[in-house]
């Protein structure tokens, strides 16, 4: 499975975050599914990168051409686009599934635009898990139901994110994804 991460390329961000990262690098090496992310050399994304690498995982970095001087060098493959909305449409069309993880306004645009495009796409077996550590989202997540319940967007969009509060039920809820894909595919 091809799993698209979203996060922060900020260094210096608490253990808990680095942890975090580093767990779900880990759990996406061991279990033989590919990352996708921004591709740069920094903060969490590196570091979910660095740990997907050394157990194993597949590594895609996605990043336009104005940042290929930050390219991690541990990438299996590096694709470079021209600009942040093509690098977004790159990411969205390879990935799976997408997981958010602690990040500023590039993470949350990122999850947008993915969501965005889901319910445009209507994909199938698609969706995003957000890491809501420490209640980061709370305010975007509250708005995402709002509008869910206004006349303005509907529920679609809920339907296709899954909210968690932490690393083991991220990690919960991206077992039951794997399993739900295995059992699609042998079917």
């Amino acid at each position: 499975m091809n799993i698209a991460v979203y996060c922060s390329s900020r260094p210096h961000l608490g253990q808990s975050n680095v942890d975090l990262a580093q767990t779900l690098g880990q759990w996406m090496g061991k279990n033989g599914h590919t990352l996708v992310y921004g591709g740069v050399n920094a903060g969490l994304m590196h570091i979910v990168a660095k740990a997907a690498h050394e157990s194993g995982g597949q590594v895609v970095g996605v990043i336009t051409r104005n940042f290929a001087p930050m390219a991690d060098p541990l990438v299996d493959r590096l694709i470079l686009t021209e600009n942040l909305n093509d690098r977004k449409a790159k990411m969205n069309s390879i990935a799976d599934w997408h997981v958010v993880l602690p990040g500023g306004i590039g993470t949350i645009d990122e999850w947008l635009s993915a969501l965005s495009q889901m319910v445009v796409d209507k994909r199938k077996g698609v969706g995003i898990v957000v890491v809501n550590a420490n209640g980061m989202f709370d305010h975007i997540i509250a708005q995402l139901d709002d509008l869910a319940n206004s006349r303005f967007a509907g529920d679609s969009h809920l339907a296709l994110m899954r909210v968690v509060p932490d690393t083991e039920h991220l990690l919960d809820e991206l077992d039951k994804i794997t399993l739900i894909n295995a059992n699609k595919s042998n079917q």
